[in-house]
Parts: C-alpha cells; sequence; structure tokens
C-alpha cells in the first residue's frame, strides 16, 4: 500500500514536471497545467479559501456576490467556503490567506491587492501545496496556479482607440485616471498611452485622478471646462467617473462629446435617454463581474485534475451604440453593471439585502 502511494506520487511529479516544461516552451495564453488532491486523497468535495478584496464599490459588490451564486450552482463539489474581507488593505489580505494556509484550505481564490506584497503568501500556499487562483488582478510571481482576468491595459487600449476612432485621429481630451498607483489604474492607462502615442494629432490637455467616483469626477472635469473650454473627448477609466464628465458637460451648458467609460448601468440608462440626436456616443469596456464564477470553476477543475489554463487573460467585452439596446436595463439600480451571470432573484437580493 505505502509502495503503491509511493509509485503514484513520483508519476504525479513527473506529469507536473512534463506540464511544466510544456508550459515553459509555450506563450502566455496557451499555458495550461493538470493539479490535483495530494497523492494519495481522493476527495469528492473541497473547502474553497474565498479572500473579498473589497467591498468600497458596485463592482466588488457585485464580483463578491456573483462568487457566493457561482458557489449555489456547485454546492455539490464545495464542501464548505471559507471567507474572509480584507478591506482593500495588502497586510490584512497577507492575513487572511495566512489563516486559509493554517487551515489547510484546499485551494484560495484571491485578488491582490498590491501585486508585490501577495508574492510572498502566495509562495507560502504553494509550498503548502495549496492552488491559488487570482481573480482579476496580477501578481509579481509566476507561483501562482492560474489567473482569470480581463486584461486591464486591453480595456484602456480598447476605449483609446474607439476615442481616436471616432475623433478622426485628432482632437483635444481630457483623461480620467481611477485611484492613482493602483494596478488596475496603471494598466489601463499604460493601454491608453500606448494608443495615443500613435496619433500626434490626440491631446491631452487635462488629466486628473477622479478615483472611479462620480462626484469627483463631477469636479474635476468643471475645472477642466474652465481652463480648457476647447474638448473634443474625454477618455474615462469607467466606473461611476462617465456619468460625473456628462453632468459637468451639462452643468456647464457645454454640449457633450464623446466618451469612454464601462459597463455600468447609470452611464447605460443616462445614454439611451440622451439618444443619437444629442450627438453624445459613448463605449462600455468592461471587466465583468462574471469572472469570479470563472475562478471558481477554474479553481474545481484544477481540484479534480482536469486541464486548465495558467494565464487566462479575456479579451475585455465592450458595450456600443449597437448591444446598448439589448444589455441597458432601465428597472435596476445605476450600481448595477449589465454583464452578468446572476439570475433576477440573485439581482433583487443584492440591492435589497
Amino acid at each position: 500500500m505505502v509502495g503503491g502511494r509511493r509509485r503514484r506520487l513520483v508519476l504525479e511529479l513527473l506529469a507536473l514536471a512534463a506540464v511544466l516544461l510544456l508550459a515553459a516552451c509555450t506563450s502566455q495564453s496557451e499555458e495550461t497545467g493538470v493539479a490535483g488532491p495530494p497523492a494519495g486523497e481522493t476527495k469528492s468535495t473541497f473547502v474553497i479559501g474565498y479572500d473579498t478584496y473589497w467591498l468600497g464599490n458596485s463592482w466588488s459588490v457585485q464580483l463578491a456576490a456573483e462568487f457566493r451564486a457561482s458557489v449555489s450552482r456547485h454546492g455539490a463539489q464545495i464542501e464548505r467556503v471559507v471567507y474572509t474581507q480584507s478591506d482593500n488593505d495588502a497586510q490584512k489580505q497577507i492575513s487572511n490567506v495566512d489563516s486559509m494556509i493554517s487551515r489547510k484550505v484546499d485551494a484560495i481564490i484571491m485578488t491582490p491587492v498590491s501585486p508585490q506584497a501577495a508574492v510572498p503568501i502566495i509562495k507560502k500556499a504553494n509550498a503548502a501545496r495549496i492552488p491559488v487562483i487570482l481573480l482579476g488582478a496580477d501578481a509579481n510571481t509566476d507561483t501562482y496556479t492560474s489567473l482569470v482576468t480581463v486584461d486591464d491595459t486591453a480595456i484602456g487600449r480598447v476605449g483609446a482607440q474607439w476615442l481616436v476612432d471616432r475623433l478622426g485621429g485628432k482632437g483635444r481630451i481630457y483623461v480620467l485616471d481611477g485611484v492613482a498607483g493602483n494596478p488596475v489604474n496603471e494598466q489601463r492607462r499604460a493601454g491608453a498611452r500606448e494608443v495615443f502615442a500613435r496619433y500626434p494629432g490626440i491631446r491631452v490637455v487635462a488629466s486628473a485622478a477622479a478615483n472611479w467616483d462620480q462626484a469627483e469626477a463631477k469636479r474635476a472635469v468643471t475645472s477642466m471646462l474652465a481652463a480648457h473650454p476647447q474638448v473634443d473627448g474625454v477618455w474615462s477609466q469607467g466606473g461611476a467617473m462617465t456619468l460625473g464628465a456628462i453632468e459637468a458637460f451639462r452643468a456647464d451648458g457645454h454640449p457633450l462629446v464623446p466618451m469612454t467609460g464601462e459597463g455600468n448601468n447609470g452611464l447605460l440608462k443616462v445614454w439611451q435617454q440622451l439618444g443619437p440626436e444629442s450627438g453624445f456616443d459613448a463605449i462600455g469596456v468592461s471587466k465583468p463581474t462574471w469572472l469570479a464564477d470563472d475562478a471558481l470553476k477554474v479553481t474545481l477543475r484544477v481540484l479534480t485534475g482536469q486541464p486548465y489554463q495558467k494565464n487566462d487573460r479575456k479579451e475585455p467585452p465592450a458595450v456600443t451604440a449597437d448591444n446598448l439596446p439589448s444589455l441597458v436595463q432601465p428597472d435596476l439600480p445605476d450600481d448595477f453593471w449589465v454583464d452578468t451571470r446572476l439570475d433576477p432573484a440573485q439581482i433583487r437580493s443584492m440591492f435589497n439585502g
């Protein structure tokens, strides 16, 4: 019996080595892996550790709701979930994940608050043979098991290219960033800069970090309009900032210009209400909250020994004038994110408590 376990362990280690060698010879998008419970264990249900990195905006709240909904759909494979909450604090997240490791969960799903600060705790989980699935954010290490995300650089790039095309390659624009120093903010801005650098006719005449907040964006754009009234477009990282920009333009009596944003329902409702006759046009380039569902699916594939992608970077979905009518939800709150896998009852529960 012991000899059989040892042989099985050797075979698993050889298989893992072969997978790692194959991954090293392929591009990121082609990397796959196969993993499962420790040698000698056969499990049909698993204990999953899930760290809620933040509940400070509607997107993060819906991300957590998508995960809980996914748990309910996969309940036959889940013994229980160990939930923690990190309040966007890197040190608290490290402590939370460390606690999961001590409790010997079967796998950990986390959204790194800091790509660098998360590295030691990811390596610790790896040493303990606990798979770590990164949800929606990178870490500065390759020792995680799988990354499930939409590339934020691509989000910035897609929105910027749409705006450039809409302006015919030249014009004065405002830039609205999110939280300065946040990895998502920096990646989206980098993607936009990459595009703007190719078009010398595009001039950024004003920019501000409006922290993905509607009121802050309105104040920032109000100041921009006073200082630089000649403007042809707004590149916004999204969230509610695009709504704040629209409010500032309308309060100033300034004609609306094309703006980028995300797939939040508040923007879509205003966009639809304005109509094409207003001259307003937009694009909502999003990181969908259903990524949490995909992260749990990948986790279960890892734990049951099925193939999975190490780096699952999805292309960002976009709301345009063409699909706006089918996606906007007039009867739902502004804080709702329209690209979802939540059913109507789960959506009502999220907003009604």
